[in-house]
């Protein structure tokens, strides 16, 4: 396959009845004023010669969120490929049932430069916020790329 790999873990709880998913708003400067598509599940990249994608997913969690995953069953929730070209993605994702408070939250930082072509770089937090949201809210906040992992978490708690 080409493409690049991802991998994470979607954070989820049950609140008074309904199925709750924590998600990030992405960081730096192309996200700041957007919100519909503009939050991720806690991924990022590995590459599957030298590392297992189970691993690289707690090992991203932790590095985009400052926090620990939760302990509890890591349920597969698969791979969906999305993007085109150059710029496919191949993300895996693993469901954990748990409870982190967003206000806890610490975020890796990634380099930048900006404005671009300035010769600064500039840091900026790999994501800006975390926040819980039930199912129908967090498809409209996700990438159209990573929707289909809440219907698979959907259908797994069926």
């Amino acid at each position: 396959m080409a493409g690049k790999f991802s991998a994470g873990i979607l954070l989820f709880r049950r609140s008074s009845g309904a199925v709750e998913v924590l998600i990030g708003h992405m960081g730096g400067p192309f996200w700041v004023r957007k919100d519909a598509g503009a939050w991720s599940i806690p991924k990022g990249e590995y590459e599957p010669e030298h590392e297992d994608a189970e691993a690289a997913a707690a090992r991203e969690f932790v590095e985009e969120l400052g926090l620990p995953v939760p302990e509890g069953e890591r349920v597969p929730l698969g791979e969906v490929r999305y993007g085109s070209g150059k710029s496919t993605k191949n993300l895996t994702v693993w469901a954990v049932e748990g409870d982190v408070d967003p206000s806890t939250v610490v975020p890796g930082t990634f380099d930048m430069e900006w404005p671009p072509k300035s010769g600064r770089l500039a840091t900026f937090p790999e994501i800006d916020r975390a926040a819980w949201f039930d199912l129908p809210t967090a498809r409209d906040k996700l990438g159209t790329g990573q929707r289909p992992y809440l219907d698979r978490l959907a259908e797994h708690l069926a």
